[in-house]
């Protein structure tokens, strides 16, 4: 399969290298020629290191390398059977590109988004032929991460979903099929991982370092939440929290941070800036201001206060239909390394403990954000369980 890619940043380059390694010819397009240069010096560097680890030779880095032509003009994907955008997250400019694009495709191509979080119906809308839009949802880096969302949209034909499904099996990308809403499965059910974080670092229950062990020792999280924050980028995790809170119609259950927005606006953006929730030296390791051993019990509050936040919003997801059960708790596994899935975890937590820790929440608090989710209050009243 002739595969295009638009856009030769991080996540373009990425799909471009994933689908290479997978045998398909690749078009990676960028109107920017120094960005083609810098894309394919990067692959380069990236396959270099492969070989250095013994994990490729030089024969299987030229077949790659080969697979990539690096093209300039739209006009070049024409021949593509799926083109796949990874441009700037801007619904204006992407409705333009695939209005541009169209005309140069054939009519059977499949003209897929990798957006995070606009409305993949938004997107094909701006097509004579929508029913061949959808959204592949890739998580970075690329090559490494398995997981990938697959959104079609309301205009969506079943023919073009299954033509997707069976090209991202071939690249042996793990698949999740979620709704078009905001944030499909990820960015939707993980919000409360950091804003249940940011809020009880700004009630002064705990210090951000304190607050990431108690995830990470207690939880079994691979990164806390500032540090992940600081990793993805402050100013792109905000912009998401943003994104979403108004997708939802100001659902407070989404509401922004002022710690974040203020980080944000000082250009204290994380590992890139050298300065976020934490400060880091010139190879970009951590530097932790107060350090002391976990009091135990209250990381294990900490944890369970963000732990029940994220089951009732995964339990959410499943009551809207939003994905399954199965498609979930994949998602936040595969696609942000949880250790478990939120609803397997919820099972192992029980229905009743899931129902009384949001309702306590709820009763100090009074506000919609702590409110249990329906189908939780029925699996305890039925005696179910998710699995």
């Amino acid at each position: 399969m002739i595969v295009g890619v638009i856009g030769s940043g991080t996540m373009g380059s990425g799909i471009a290298q994933v689908a290479a390694t997978a045998g398909n010819m690749v078009l990676l397009h960028d109107a920017d020629p120094t960005a083609l240069k810098v894309s394919a010096d990067k692959l380069s560097r990236i396959l270099d290191r492969l070989i250095e680890k013994g994990r490729m030779d030089n024969e299987e880095k030229s077949r790659i390398q080969n697979n990539i032509n690096y093209v300039s003009e739209l006009g070049d994907l024409s021949n593509s059977e799926i083109v796949i955008e990874a441009i700037v997250e801007n619904l204006e400019i992407k409705q333009n590109l695939f209005r541009e694009l169209e005309s140069k495709l054939n009519d059977d191509t499949i003209i897929a988004t990798n957006t995070s979080s606009l409305s993949v119906a938004a997107i094909a809308s701006a097509l004579k032929k929508p029913e061949r839009c959808l959204g592949i949802h890739f998580f970075n880096p690329v090559p490494l991460m398995k997981l990938v969302e697959l959104i079609p949209a309301i205009q969506t034909d079943d023919d073009f979903v299954k033509k997707a499904q069976h090209l991202l099996n071939s690249w042996g990308k793990t698949i999740a099929v979620a709704k078009d809403t905001p944030g499909f499965i990820v960015n939707r059910v993980a919000r409360p991982f950091y804003s249940e974080s940011l809020r009880i670092y700004e009630e002064g229950m705990a210090e951000v370092h304190e607050i990431d062990e108690s995830l990470k020792q207690l939880g079994g999280f691979r990164m806390g939440p500032f540090e992940l924050m600081d990793y993805i980028g402050n100013d792109i995790n905000y912009a998401v929290t943003e994104s979403v809170f108004s997708a939802f119609y100001y659902d407070p259950r989404y509401k922004p941070s002022f710690t974040q927005k203020k980080l944000v606006e000082a250009n204290y953006l994380g590992r890139k800036s050298g300065k976020g929730y934490y400060s880091y030296d010139e190879q970009s390791k951590k530097i932790i201001d107060k350090e002391g051993t976990l009091d135990e019990v209250r990381g294990q509050m900490i944890l369970d206060r963000i732990l029940v936040m994220l089951i009732n919003e995964a339990a959410d997801a499943v009551y809207l239909n939003i994905a399954s059960v199965d498609d979930i708790d994949s998602a936040m596994t595969n696609g942000v390394n949880y250790p478990k899935g939120l609803l397997k975890w919820a099972d192992e937590k029980g229905m009743a403990w899931c129902v009384n820790a949001m309702d306590t929440l709820y009763d100090e608090y009074h506000e919609g954000r702590y409110r249990c989710s329906t189908l939780l209050r029925r699996m305890l009243r039925e005696n179910k369980t998710f699995y």
